[in-house]
Order: structure tokens, then sequence, then C-alpha cells
């Protein structure tokens, strides 16, 4: 489903066949990294399931896919400007195709926005960065998963490195008013993903 959706995005402007086919090569060869754990092809698929529940409420869903697809292109656990790398990339192989300019903005706003999961005035970027934390939200089996993935992805880092920081990451989460901006996915994830991050921080002490 996730080649095909891209490539069905793509199509809708002048990109040519063998254009698509090479963007799409780098998405896959990106997310496929053996250094992946978490930030993979599965991930993503992930938060296309989730956001073609609500398709209908997304105001620019062309801009969505984008982001999607690029939001986690750049993945580097050393470094600290993985979003607005990626953003850069997407921003090029948006022009590359011919995407308006709005468009891409809009797309922009919405990756650098995983950065901090801050509530923002557009909508449209609320469900996304919602939908990319969905994960925090599942049953505990899916959540154990995607935390050793997320440790395996941190190996380089011994555990009272990486403990001290994934603590001060899931105390950020906690301390959030919300951790789901949008009513959709506050009412089907938030309990379960405040007791998911409580339960790990029990682990992790």
């Amino acid at each position: 489903m996730l080649k095909e959706t891209f490539i069905s995005l793509l199509k809708s402007y002048a990109a040519d066949t063998d254009s698509i086919n090479t963007l799409w090569k780098e998405i896959e060869k990106n997310y496929s990294s053996k250094k992946r754990h978490y930030h993979t092809l599965e991930h993503l698929e992930n938060l296309l399931r989730q956001l073609n529940l609500i398709r209908e409420d997304i105001r620019d869903w062309d801009a969505i896919l984008f982001a999607l697809y690029y939001h986690d292109v750049v993945y580097n656990a050393l470094k600290s400007d993985n979003e607005e790398r990626s953003a850069a990339l997407a921003e090029r192989r948006m022009r590359q195709v011919g995407v308006p300019m709005e468009r891409i903005e809009q797309c922009k706003v919405e990756i650098l926005a995983t950065k901090s999961h801050q509530l923002s005035t557009d909508g449209d970027t609320n469900y996304f960065i919602d939908a990319d934390l969905s994960v925090l939200g599942m049953p505990w089996e899916d959540y154990a998963r995607y935390c050793q993935g997320v440790r395996k992805e941190y190996s380089i880092y011994p555990d009272f490195m990486y403990n001290r920081g994934r603590k001060k990451v899931l105390i950020h989460f906690l301390a959030m008013n919300r951790i789901f901006k949008t009513d959709h996915f506050y009412e089907k994830y938030e309990d379960q993903a405040k007791q998911n991050i409580q339960q790990e921080l029990e682990i992790l002490t």
C-alpha cells in the first residue's frame, strides 16, 4: 500500500515514471537501512493506516502524504537535526516534481512539528503529529516492540546514558496537558499511552 499510494500521489504532478521510481527507491532505501529498527517502512505503514481513517477531516491530503513519506527520510541517532534535514530533502524532491510552494511549506511545517509534538494552530499538523505518536497508545506488547526498536537504534549508547535520555523524553510526554492534540487520537489512545509510558519508566528506573 505504501508504494502504490506514493506512485498515485506523484502521478498527480509532473513526474514521469522513471522519476517516480527513483524517488520511491530513495525512500525505500533510507527507511530500510540496517541501522533502523523503529523508523522503518512499517512505521510509515502505521501512519498511513491511522491517517486514512480520518482522511475526510484533513484539509490538504497531499501535503500530509508528502510529510508521511519524508518526515524520517533522514535519520541518524547521533544527530539532533534529522527533522530539519528531512524537511529540506522533502522540499527538494517536491520542487523536482512540480508541487506548489504553498503545499511544500505546509509539508515542511508538519515534518518539523514532529521534533517537539507541540499543539499547533494548524489542524492538519495536529493530526499528523498525533498519528506519528499513535504507537504510544498501542497495546503493551506492541509498545514494548517499539521500545526495543528505539533502543536498538541508539545501541551505540550504554544503558546508563540511554536510560537517562529516554526517561527525559517520557517525562516530557507525561508532563503534557494532552499527549494527543486532536479529539480523535486523544479518545483512542491517551489513556493507554500514559499507562505504557509509566510502565516503561518503571522498567528504566
